[in-house]
């Protein structure tokens, strides 16, 4: 719950949950239902102004004038790619911007949110990790893109019905290292007032935040992917920093504690594929060992391989299809459900692995990534770095 402002300074109201716009309206001496009747009114309606909202009392509306407002994000631009997707760049102040990309398909529309104007967890082929890390997001701020992207299709396709029936929190930055924002965010989408979103529709992406992993699950469990990207700890400390800290049998074993709160009874094990360097059959064979036989009881899962979207500071390229193909047909003969994922909105650079917004590297992140390719080359067991250009 995000507690109340302090006095004098107007409340964005998209910063609180439920609970706390109650909050927020005891202070002014209104019931609960009026937070919910105000709660209804911004998420269902997309109502930007208190004089739309005629069921409330002329003297709530200007008390809201005097103390409130609903702000949502400017957008700096928008991109519409050949296949659909919709990118959208939202301007977050002081010289940042944060992306989020509206991705519809036969069965479901998917809202991709940002929660950081950057990440810090600078893993190697992700350029939202290139340009280094600025700062979390307020909850207002994750909860306006979906606010946003909701209302304005709603107008654009001309209906009154949801649009958007899926959140993944797949944007810029790692959700659980914004924890405190985040968890509001999520029951704003969770809410049957709000955006009536159910929990194995809302996606939290990490790449292995294990504290936050647990707390998560007592707090707001919803569907789970976890950026696994290498079967080995040698390998994935170079691929994924975090992994240092949070080593491989600590991340799986967190997914188990993960999995008894669950709304879905599977980890989503996201798994990029690089040319050279984590598509070999070997690495296939590693990943069915680990995935199966973890602590004796291995991990429920499906993986999820997804094309690399290169860009030029990673010093990386894309896996040939057919490597892809022999690498799932591996995992799905060892009885892993395994899809690949579609590459979408790549001509927009809205794809995975590819929101950095037009912001400034603030990391000297070359210099550093040319030191892990070393490192790599290094380290790696033999037939582990077969190419790296």
């Amino acid at each position: 719950m995000t507690s109340p402002p302090e006095s004098g300074r107007r409340a964005n109201l998209l910063d609180y949950d439920l609970e706390g716009l109650a909050a927020f309206c005891a202070s002014l001496g209104e019931k609960r239902f009026r937070a919910t009747q105000l709660f209804r009114w911004i998420h269902q309606r997309g109502a930007r102004d208190f004089d739309q909202m005629t069921d409330l009392a002329k003297s709530l509306r200007d008390k809201l004038k005097a103390c409130a407002t609903i702000e949502g994000l400017a957008v700096a631009s928008r991109q519409e790619s050949a296949d659909g997707t919709i990118k959208w760049l939202f301007d977050v102040g002081g010289g940042n911007a944060v992306e989020a990309v509206y991705i519809p398909e036969a069965d479901r529309a998917t809202l991709c949110v940002s929660s950081q104007a950057g990440c810090a967890v600078g893993c190697r082929f992700c350029s939202t990790g290139h340009q280094g890390f600025s700062r979390n997001l307020t909850t207002g701020e994750i909860v306006a893109q979906l606010w946003y992207a909701e209302h304005h299709l709603r107008e654009q396709l001309g209906t009154r019905e949801r649009v958007i029936s899926n959140v993944v929190m797949m944007g810029m930055g790692e959700p659980l290292q914004n924890y405190s924002a985040l968890v509001p965010a999520l029951r704003v989408m969770l809410d049957d007032h709000g955006y009536g979103l159910s929990r194995r529709r809302v996606t939290v992406s990490t790449s292995g935040v294990v504290p936050m992993m647990d707390r998560l699950a007592q707090d707001c469990p919803v569907a789970l992917a976890v950026s696994l990207h290498a079967p080995g700890d040698a390998l994935r400390d170079n691929l994924v920093p975090l992994n240092r800290k949070y080593p491989l049998a600590e991340l799986l074993d967190a997914c188990n504690r993960y999995l008894e709160h669950a709304p879905r009874d599977f980890i989503t094990f996201e798994y990029c594929m690089l040319d050279g360097v984590n598509d070999q059959p070997e690495h296939a064979r590693e990943l069915i060992e680990l995935v199966r036989h973890h602590a004796g009881r291995g991990v429920n899962c499906k993986l999820n391989l997804i094309p690399f979207n290169p860009f030029p500071q990673s010093g990386l390229t894309r896996s040939p299809h057919s490597r892809v193909a022999a690498f799932a047909a591996l995992l799905s003969d060892a009885g892993i459900v395994t899809t690949v994922r579609k590459t979408r909105g790549d001509d927009i650079a809205a794809a995975c692995g590819q929101l950095a917004g037009d912001v400034k590297d603030r990391t000297r992140v070359g210099e550093r990534i040319a030191r892990q390719r070393t490192v790599i080359l290094k380290r790696a067991p033999a037939g582990a770095v077969a190419k790296e250009s």
